[in-house]
């Protein structure tokens, strides 16, 4: 049951992925590129643990992609904050 619901958790993330990168494309905003990006890794991040099913002590190596597209997120937030109005 867990591995469907990881499934599920990484193709929402996808979806949203693509959400973005449409709401990208029409509005030109590198905050929709960026969360698009950071979506697209929770995506991987999910699928990763879905298909390999790493035990305890190695699934810390898979959440690195989950820390990357956070980080992501902070950027995005950082660079659309600091662009001259």
């Amino acid at each position: 049951m867990v591995p469907f619901l990881n499934d599920i958790a990484a193709c929402a993330s996808f979806i949203a992925g693509i959400l973005f990168l449409r709401s990208w494309r029409t509005t030109a905003d590198r905050l929709f590129l960026w969360f698009a990006v950071a979506f697209w890794m929770f995506a991987a991040n999910w699928a990763a643990v879905s298909l390999f099913h790493p035990a305890n002590e190695a699934r810390h190596w898979f959440y690195v992609l989950r820390l990357v597209g956070f980080a992501t997120i902070l950027i995005a937030i950082v660079d659309k904050n600091r662009e001259p109005e």
